[in-house]
């Protein structure tokens, strides 16, 4: 389907403007927006909103070693339904991406099998600095501050030092304090179950860390983005502290709508994720400072398990939920219960992941741009159902949720991946490239 087409009549949607025109799309870019386009192929949106693919820049779809949660596939076509046309994937897979070789690997994976478009973080040690600077065309380097898989953990502060000071690659933090949290663990241990989720993690044990990474970033020019923003406290320090151009936010949605201890009352292990559900006030506070700009952009967190290994007891169960083909929808239900304009989940979603990590030729509906696209009905609604998702896991924190607002066709370099629960595989993703 990459000859020649054109969307007629839709509303586009940018982060400045909404207008009516067509779209032309010829060799998977777009060539022209205005009135009057024709092409060998038709798509008539009257009444429909054409956006820009959204970029999830944090997800985590198991491949290699874990594929029994999720694989590319799966993930991708999750992804597709949601309206996401390009994901960032994590480095805590089995085995760990901190090589130039494990990278090659993974993304020799991706080109086989991801729908959607790709790139992937390389992880951070305390010993591998030589490959987080050598791997060419990665989206960053992430480091977890605490709470991590094998040898993916960088807590001390030296070892922190020589990453932030040698090199001149993002560098995305997953900001809990170690040592704050094996303090609160031996504090609090399991005993009281998943309530004791939100106390071990504190709000403290995130906003240390996250003073630390911004003092680093600060001190050595080092660009920062701090992924998955949990707190009330760090939205106040990072409303003083966050320098433009050099430190950059996300939140995941599930943060500001799903509220402790309600959740946890409700779903028990299946709430469970790092950094935790907070109650209201931190809630309340992250929506504002996404409002505000304080916050950047959103990101899932996408993390799934298996119903099986959720439905352990706490201390057993993993931490962490699927949630890549449900946050458009969640934010376009936003829009029309008036909590947001769709031009601000355009700017949130669609527009400043691709700017924040200078992502080539994404993120725009005009000329010369490639054709990421997803076409929108603001007036859809559906139910989420668990066994009724493309994600692998089939379950979500969202089950029972009736949502206005769904994607309906979703468009990765032109061609047409997605259109109301039918899935065209024939052409896959492409390796997300850099500025």
């Amino acid at each position: 389907m990459n000859s020649s087409l054109v969307i007629k009549h839709a509303q586009i949607v940018s982060s400045q403007k909404i207008f009516q025109a067509d779209v032309l799309i010829e060799h998977g870019k777009i060539k022209q927006v205005g009135e009057g386009l024709l092409a060998s192929q038709v798509i008539d949106a009257t009444g429909l909103h054409l956006i820009p693919g959204v970029l999830d820049p944090h997800v985590h779809f198991r491949d290699p070693g874990l594929e029994w949660k999720e694989d590319f596939e799966t993930g991708s076509r999750a992804a597709a339904s949601g309206g996401v046309t390009s994901f960032f994937e994590m480095p805590n897979t089995a085995p760990s991406t901190t090589t130039r070789e494990t990278m090659k690997q993974k993304k020799q994976r991706a080109s086989q099998k991801s729908l959607v478009n790709y790139n992937f973080f390389i992880g951070a040690t305390p010993d591998n600095l030589e490959e987080l600077n050598a791997v060419q065309n990665v989206c960053g380097i992430k480091i977890f501050m605490g709470c991590s898989t094998g040898s993916l953990l960088v807590s001390e502060k030296k070892d922190l030092e020589v990453i932030f000071s040698n090199g001149r690659r993002l560098i995305a933090v997953h900001a809990e304090d170690h040592a704050e949290l094996l303090k609160n663990e031996k504090k609090f241990g399991v005993r009281g179950g998943i309530l004791s989720h939100p106390e071990i993690r504190s709000p403290q044990v995130a906003l240390k860390a996250t003073q630390t990474a911004v003092s680093l970033s600060k001190k050595y020019k080092r660009r920062l983005h701090i992924l998955h923003l949990s707190t009330a406290e760090e939205t106040e320090f990072l409303a003083l502290e966050k320098e433009k151009g050099l430190i950059s936010v996300e939140v995941c949605p599930q943060h500001f709508l799903l509220q402790a201890p309600e959740i946890y009352e409700k779903l028990g292990c299946f709430a469970q994720m790092n950094p935790p559900l907070r109650d209201k006030r931190h809630g309340e506070a992250l929506w504002k400072a996404l409002k505000e700009g304080v916050i950047d952009c959103i990101a899932t967190d996408h993390a799934p398990h298996t119903y099986e290994e959720k439905s352990l007891p706490y201390g057993e169960a993993p931490s962490g939920m699927p949630g890549v083909e449900t946050s458009l929808p969640l934010m376009l239900n936003l829009v029309n219960v008036g909590k947001c304009s769709i031009q601000e989940v355009v700017k949130w979603m669609c527009e400043n992941p691709y700017l924040l990590y200078q992502v080539k030729n994404k993120g725009q509906i005009a000329p010369g741009f490639d054709a990421d696209l997803v076409l929108v009905d603001l007036k859809k609604k559906k139910t989420i159902e668990n066994g009724k998702l493309h994600t692998k896991v089939n379950w979500s924190p969202y089950n029972g949720w009736t949502l206005q607002g769904w994607p309906l066709m979703t468009f990765v370099n032109g061609n047409l991946v997605f259109r109301e629960g039918e899935f065209f595989e024939q052409v896959k993703g492409q390796e997300l490239q850099f500025l």
